[in-house]
């Protein structure tokens, strides 16, 4: 078996796209409980409560909705040159920038699929203003409970005509481990789950139902218990924000889930729970086309939905 790169450390932050963009905000400040950490341009940058680095979502005013880029932070500045060597080897660069708000130098790159990557090391830690300093210095930040008062930016969903070429882009080239994957009856694949750590999954992609490139399937935030979910789940109720599915139990990474769409039209995920991967020689778990008809872990059938909606919005062929 291949031996992890341990190249990639997380998950920096996510460009997201709205058509609304004051009611998105507003939904990710009132309802999901983010602070707006600076403003500029057509974007805001918001933050949990417990995100080291200065934000972990930056949200851009569009004509349209979707995923605009996905950053993710090296473990060095060596392993970054290396992680750009690769993608540029594999003919998927694009090109290095000076930066953003937050953070130094990065590089773009898409995965096989069009979706757009940025590698970047260097990176502002946040510092609190006096009405959010935290009472313990191993916490970035006060937690003020309000909205769900999500944590951090946990995982995101990508969407894609062809998975595998896409997973082993990430693999290969950025050095995710597989954890977990969908194999169809006629040997498609159609989801891979993997992960830069020993969480079960922070980078995963699923088929693209109406067979579209560079689509977003979910962003998802971390609680620190189940309760917090439910508690979401009648916030949203509250918010009138559309709950797609409410609370139960994935099968696949056994993450506990609520999801609903942001007044932009994205999905967006409540999560927390899951489990662990401490095993060097974890092999992929492989979950058969009848397994997955099943629904998730407790028997709830999965809505049709969740297996075609995506953004920005597309037709279904035909």
């Amino acid at each position: 078996m291949s031996h992890p790169l341990h190249e990639i450390a997380h998950i920096s932050h996510a460009e997201l796209l709205t058509p609304k963009a004051q009611e998105s905000l507003r939904f990710f400040v009132d309802v999901l409980g983010m602070e707006v950490e600076a403003r500029e341009g057509q974007s805001a940058f918001l933050r949990g409560w417990g995100d080291y680095q200065r934000y972990s979502l930056k949200l851009t005013e569009s004509d349209t909705s979707g995923l605009a880029h996905l950053a993710l932070r090296t473990w060095s500045p060596e392993a970054l040159q290396r992680r750009v060597a690769a993608v540029e080897a594999a003919g998927l660069g694009i090109g290095w920038s000076e930066g953003d708000l937050g953070h130094g130098p990065a590089y773009r790159c898409t995965d096989p699929d069009g979706h757009v990557f940025e590698l970047l090391y260097e990176v502002e830690r946040y510092t609190p203003p006096e009405a959010l300093r935290p009472a313990l210095k191993n916490q970035p930040q006060r937690y003020v409970g309000r909205g769900a008062a999500i944590k951090r930016l946990d995982h995101v969903n990508v969407l894609a005509a062809d998975v595998r070429p896409s997973r082993v882009f990430a693999q290969e080239q950025l050095g995710y481990r597989l954890h977990e994957r969908i194999e169809l009856d006629d040997g498609t694949e159609s989801g891979a789950w993997l992960s830069a750590s020993i969480a079960a999954h922070e980078l995963i992609y699923t088929a693209d139902a109406y067979g579209v490139r560079g689509r977003l399937h979910h962003l998802a935030f971390w609680v620190d218990t189940r309760e917090e979910c439910l508690r979401a789940a009648d916030l949203f109720l509250d918010n009138d924000v559309p709950i797609e599915a409410a609370p139960s139990k994935h099968a696949i990474a056994q993450g506990f889930f609520l999801y609903g769409l942001e007044p932009g039209g994205n999905r967006i995920e409540v999560t927390t729970g899951g489990y662990f991967v401490f095993d060097p020689e974890h092999e992929p778990v492989v979950w058969s086309e009848a397994e997955r008809r099943k629904g998730q872990a407790w028997g709830v059938q999965t809505v049709e939905s969740f297996h075609t909606y995506g953004t920005p919005p597309a037709r279904a062929p035909g």
